[in-house]
């Protein structure tokens, strides 16, 4: 353990911890490198191409049956300077792997001699990392035992190579090799062969630096300097052992935020390293990653590594690899990538790629054929990239400044992101109540991040991508990270970065409100963070010691030009224990250059920021002069805190206006309230800035702050005294009649009223499992209360018991000015205009109650019903089974998975029993947390041989307005405007019972169908309402295009009733019967007869008892799906079928009126319909 010693001292100080030196060994002579791993890889994606083995592995350049120039051998650690460090101990395998990667390469004087530059990074056990920077080049093999291994290598080779293959020209054939085209391998011959007598053997060699930090520009100067030393003609200055002793031991790291400037053996090398609070160090070149890969895939790349998936990256250039993973894990700050992580995969370690994890690794590849056998997205075209052979000249510091700016630049870019995306994100993190130990002790058990409340307020473009992220082990240890770091102190550096970056944006939002969206917000770091740079580089904080002559023997120190000499162990094993140099106050002159930098970083901030903090104390009310104000009359207070509790009315104002303006869409710009460009925010921001607005009201002027959320903190508060007073009995009547009062049915009579309750609503959302944080239950309950429309009153309440509100908040606090607190509470009221589903969209996965209510005509034998019922429901989220209603129960409740919006009632019976017919008038349900009732009418018969013989429909709802809240007393009518429209649903016992239309009715009431749907499409998607609806409703194009085939429909016989699908039936019995008998005018005709035979005999097939109104229903809805409704009335117009059954009035039978139908029924075609399952269930067209 020789030369821990002297200057080494702590782990931190030095700049490098080992010089290393790798290559041939010339005792243990030349040793094949285990590569079968690699062979049986090869061989195997050869196997399946079906190619010949030994042919595939000749071309591919990778096993033992190739020229023994293209062979790889065992490369050794020569040296290592000093022998071991005790922070950093010596990994002999890892650096001998990771150095040459492919072992030991051998060339002649005909091949490309180009030394290449590498980094590479070692990963400990416990998660900590070394830093390597190797430089290969090739040396000239002055061992005659070598060349002649060699020349008996290929001898071998040739003969093995002769055997196998029909014997060519005198056998010179040696190398086996393609050349790409499929010709034999005579080109390549000079190049993969070897004569002892001609031709000059070179092998590669690896100089080495291992670093405790991944300087990679300044590392990769000394050691091109080192090699520049030894192949120039002119001796260096100095000793090769000078240059290495002085990086090793002399040269400091520098501190944060500070730059060092230290001697290479031909210049000055510079490198600068980041303060506590600048993004983490990173030095290879973002850019080159972006001009190989392009913006598309990089992008890519970046997600799926985000995602944690398996990345493996391939490339020639060991640097390339290092350098996409370095930059792409980079990217993600704050977030570590936590699974495997190999950029460079040594050969002998491929097995590695069957890992059954998430991996990132770099795969070298040829240059040869192979490039193509690997699908890979992240690969591209390998191309000279044409920056990569400059050397970097530490003399042009305007080219290296551009680097260090590019690489901040996107940087900051990509942590900007991110820290709008999670602004938040630490109000959703669940605290554990247990002590740390316990809690990590069982932390697979362990939620730590509410993640069901913090979707809730996302931009709706982002959930897909998040909603996988937050499931991703990166993010989890992130979590943890928060969790087990409480004081500054303690915290991850990277994390105590990203918090203040967190927290400067929240400072930002208090001030000047600012609304979340999913559009790119600019980053405002960029500049501060170049500016830091440049100071960096502009004013180097500290020179390092020169190299100097070292107390070495006469005649060490000598080299021949070409050849990396065998330095000095006894000089470069240690450090200096005591001397001139180090004892030159290094800690000294680094603490005095601190406190001066400090000192005018003090003065340079004070004066920057004074102007900024004395306005931000302004605003925010000083909390020094606060509790003098306990004293001063309401006035007073109201006058001194004007400024702050007008700034908070203001917001609100003009959050609620633009919620509205929002909300209406187009109508709001056409009655001039807003202009287009402010619309198309996502309603999940803007209910999330609503929501921090409020919780800023509520943490104004608290006596004591509990817990994340002041909002649900008071709420809690409110719950707890309520229940105290109702178990003492001492609530006043008047405050129960409150609490319980009912809210107006918006049902019928029949269906019992939802109450009305704040308590109620809060144990609603602390019922939900899946939100774990107060503040997210605070933000549910805001969703919930604005769903309800409830949001207002429910404050209004909160608010009402004026004991607590004095108890919880000082007088100056907002909710105490009573004036602001009433306009507070009006333009919440705002929101009752318009209809929410802040609730029901956000939280999908919830169990929902779901109270169902059928009525049945009571005049027509509704009691008498003996067949068992049953029902199921349909939403925009999904739909329930079929649920068995117990027989005479019209009212039951039921739970399942929230449904969304409803649409669609299925409702039937199984016809047994003595009397099966039943007469319903309409069906309703209604969500019982969100009190959103739908009614969904009927008015039709189920029941074989009455009415149509339908034994269930398909009912398509409407979601019933509530009624204003003004006039309080109750009210057992329902609204009128609401009923169903009986004329034409309620008792069709037959056709003709239906009021008689004129052709002008129908034309118009179809124009508005097809309208209603061409609407449809043309509004945002978030304005779309239900197309269900305007297909299968009241006045949809179902109902329009009935009228249309009802008007002069010939009257049937006494007690007999024919329905529209018996024409329909007749109509597709002609045709079938026609084209049997091969009578068809022309072949465009020929297809919509097919058409529409095929569908109404799918229709007539489906096991399903719709009924005929409800087989018209299905193929009026699949005719508007598949764009086939115009073809099918122009072929119906011209069946003689028609000419039976209709009257010479009838609309169909007219062909102006027809073709006008058919013209508006055009316009659907280039809509995409998309029908909802419950209306073509049991179809499979």
């Amino acid at each position: 353990m020789s030369g821990g010693g002297g200057g080494g001292g702590s782990a931190p100080s030095r700049f490098a911890d080992y010089f290393v030196i790798c290559g041939l060994d010339t005792e243990t002579g030349l040793e094949p490198d285990e590569l079968s791993a690699l062979c049986q890889y090869i061989q195997a994606s050869k196997a399946r191409d079906g190619a010949s083995p030994f042919i595939s592995s000749t071309t591919e350049g990778e096993n033992f049956e190739q020229t023994p120039l293209r062979r790889t051998f065992k490369s050794k650690v020569l040296a290592r300077y000093p022998e071991n460090v005790e922070w950093n101990p010596f990994d002999q395998d890892a650096v001998g792997m990771l150095c040459m990667p492919k072992g030991l390469a051998f060339k002649t004087q005909a091949d490309p001699r180009e030394p290449q530059f590498h980094a590479f990074i070692i990963t400990r056990e416990d998660g900590s990392r070394t830093f390597g920077f190797a430089l290969t080049f090739y040396e000239e093999v002055t061992s005659k035992q070598i060349c002649s291994a060699m020349q008996t290598l290929y001898h071998m080779h040739n003969a093995e190579y002769d055997i196998l293959h029909s014997p060519s020209a005198d056998g010179q054939d040696d190398s086996g090799m393609d050349d790409g085209e499929g010709t034999p391998g005579t080109k390549l011959q000079r190049f993969n062969s070897y004569d002892i007598s001609r031709d000059t053997l070179y092998v590669s060699k690896c100089i080495c630096l291992i670093t405790p930090m991944s300087f990679m520009k300044a590392c990769r100067s000394v050691l091109e300097q080192l090699h520049q030393a030894v192949t120039s003609p002119q001796p260096p200055p100095l000793p090769l052992e000078s240059y290495i002793y002085n990086v090793l031991y002399e040269v400091p790291l520098p501190p944060p935020g500070r730059s060092l400037k230290f001697s290479g053996v031909y210049g000055p090398i510079i490198c600068q390293r980041p303060s506590t609070n600048e993004l983490p160090l990173f030095d290879f070149p973002v850019r080159e990653v972006f001009e190989l890969l392009g913006v598309e895939n990089v992008f890519q790349l970046f997600t799926c590594a985000l995602l944690e998936f398996q990345i493996l990256l391939y490339s020639q250039h060991y640097q390339r690899l290092m350098t996409v993973a370095e930059t792409i894990t980079a990217l993600m700050f704050p977030f570590q990538w936590q699974h495997v992580y190999v950029p460079i995969l040594p050969a002998s370690l491929l097995h590695f790629l069957d890992a059954p994890v998430p991996y990132l690794m770099g795969l070298h590849s040829n240059g040869l054929d192979d490039r193509s056998k690997l699908e890979l997205p992240q690969e591209l075209e390998v191309r000279e990239d044409p920056s990569s052979n400059k050397d970097l000249k530490v003399q042009c510091d305007e080219e290296e400044l551009r680097i260090y700016q590019l690489n901040i630049q996107i940087r900051e870019v990509f942590a900007n992101r991110f820290t709008q995306m999670f602004a938040d994100y630490e109000v959703f993190v669940i605290q554990p109540s247990q002590d740390k130990e316990s809690w990590f002790t069982n932390r697979e058990q362990m939620q730590n991040f509410d993640k069901a409340s913090f979707l809730s307020d996302q931009p709706e473009p982002y959930l897909p991508f998040l909603s996988r992220f937050l499931e991703t082990q990166m993010f989890a240890s992130f979590i943890d990270n928060k969790i087990m770091c409480h004081d500054d102190d303690d915290k991850d550096p990277v994390l105590r970065v990203f918090d203040s970056r967190v927290d400067k944006i929240r400072l930002l939002n208090v001030r000047t409100p600012t609304l979340r969206t999913s559009m790119y917000q600019k980053c405002t770091t960029v500049d501060e963070a170049e500016k830091a740079i440049e100071l960096r580089l502009a004013k180097i904080d500290h020179t390092a010691i020169h190299p100097h002559l070292l107390d070495m023997k006469i005649g060490q120190g000598k080299y021949e030009p070409g050849f990396f000499p065998k330095l000095q162990s006894d000089v470069l094993s240690t450090g200096p224990a005591s001397n001139k140099w180090t004892k030159r106050n290094a800690p000294a002159q680094w603490r005095r250059k601190d406190r001066q930098k400090q000192h005018t970083e003090h003065l340079r901030l004070d004066n920057d920021q004074r102007e900024k903090y004395i306005q931000e104390a302004r605003n925010m009310g000083s909390t020094i002069r606060q509790p003098k104000l306990s004293n001063l009359s309401p006035s007073v207070i109201a006058q001194t805190n004007w400024k702050f509790v007008e700034g908070l009315l203001k917001e609100c104002r003009n959050k609620t206006k633009r919620m509205l303006v929002e909300k209406m869409g187009r109508e709001a710009v056409e009655l001039g309230h807003g202009e287009v460009n402010i619309t198309g925010v996502e309603e999940n921001t803007l209910i999330a800035s609503l929501c921090d607005l409020l919780e800023r009201i509520w943490s104004h002027g608290l006596q004591v702050k509990q817990g994340k959320s002041a909002l649900w903190s008071h709420l809690l508060h409110y719950q707890e005294n309520r229940q105290r007073k109702l178990t003492s009995g001492s609530l006043s009547t008047s405050g129960i009649l409150l609490d319980s009062e009912r809210r107006k049915s918006d049902a019928s009579s029949v269906m019992s009223p939802l109450r009305v309750s704040l308590i109620q609503d809060m144990r609603h959302i602390q019922n939900i499992g899946e939100i774990k944080t107060d503040v997210g239950k605070a933000r549910a309950w805001v969703r919930l209360s604005m769903e309800k429309k409830l949001l207002s009153r429910h404050l209004k309440q909160l608010l009402s018991d004026h004991e607590l509100t004095k108890k919880l908040y000082k007088r100056y606090a907002f909710l105490r000015c009573d004036d602001e607190k009433e306009q507070f509470l009006y333009h919440l009221l705002s929101f009752n205009a318009v209809d929410y589903f802040c609730f029901t969209n956000v939280f999908t996965t919830i169990l929902i109650p779901y109270h169902i209510l059928i009525v049945p005509s009571k005049k027509l034998g509704g009691s008498m019903f003996t067949a068992n019922p049953w029902i199921c429901i349909s939403g925009e989220l999904g739909e329930t089974q079929i649920l068995q209603i117990p027989r005479n129960v019209l009212e039951m409740t039921f739970e399942c998975q929230n449904l969304g919006k409803l649409t669609t009632v299925q409702i039937g019976h199984d016809n047994s029993g003595l009397y099966a017919k039943w007469l319903v008038e309409y069906v309703m349900v209604r969500n019982e947390i969100t009190g959103h009732t739908y009614k969904f009418p009927c008015g039709r018969w189920l029941g074989k041989g009455i009415d149509d013989g339908s034994l269930e429909r398909v009912l398509v709802g409407e979601l019933l307005t509530s009624q204003p809240e003004v006039d309080e007393r109750p009210c057992r009518t329902p609204p009128l405007q609401q009923s169903p429209s009986v004329i034409r649903r309620l008792v069709t016992i037959s056709p003709n019972n239906k009021p008689k239309l004129n052709t002008g009715q129908i034309q118009e009431s179809i124009g508005e169908a097809v309208n209603g749907i061409v609407k449809h499409f043309h509004k945002p998607e978030k304005e779309r309402g239900s197309l269900t609806l305007l297909l299968c409703g009241e006045c949809g194009l179902v109902s329009a295009l009935e009228q249309a085939f009802q008007h002069g429909f010939k009257s049937p016989r006494l007690f007999k009733n024919v329905f529209i699908w018996d024409f329909l039936e007749k109509a597709q019995t002609y045709y079938e019967t026609l084209e049997q008998n091969e009578l068809v005018p022309e072949e465009n005709w020929h297809t919509r007869a097919r058409n529409f035979c095929r569908f109404v005999t799918a229709i007539n097939n489906t096991p399903r008892n719709i009924g005929k109104d409800g087989k018209f229903q299905m193929l009026v809805c699949l005719g508007a799906r598949d764009h086939l409704l115009h073809h099918w009335i122009a072929l119906l117009a011209d069946c003689p079928i028609t000419a039976h059954m209709y009257e010479d009035v009838a609309l169909i039978k007219d062909h102006t009126l027809v073709n006008s139908l058919i013209r508006v029924l055009q316009t659907l075609q280039e809509f995409n319909i998309t029908l909802e399952t419950s209306l073509v269930k049991g179809i499979d067209i």
